[in-house]
């Protein structure tokens, strides 16, 4: 692999983080508290989930920490509308 190509592939993963979301499934979550234990910034993810609402926090650095110490798989990263979030 050259470097122009590792170059590239980070560029597009920062990419896909930046325009990504955290979002719960909340039927599956048993408010244990894992997810914002282990959140680095300190946002509440469990009060997110249990509001069935996606980590909308502008803090929030898509890092992945929450979804993957989730012990249920409850949390997921899905693709943003940022123009949609622009217009509210």
């Amino acid at each position: 692999m050259s470097l122009q190509q590792m170059f590239r592939r980070e560029a597009s993963k920062r990419m896909a983080l930046s325009a990504g979301i955290v979002a719960p499934d909340s039927a599956r979550c048993v408010q244990c508290g894992i997810c914002t234990y282990n959140c680095p910034i300190g946002i509440d993810v469990r009060r997110h989930v249990w509001q069935e609402q996606t980590v909308s926090d502008s803090h929030c650095l898509t890092c992945g920490e929450c979804i993957t110490r989730c012990p249920r798989g409850v949390l997921s990263f899905q693709r943003a509308n940022l123009e949609a979030e622009a217009a509210k």
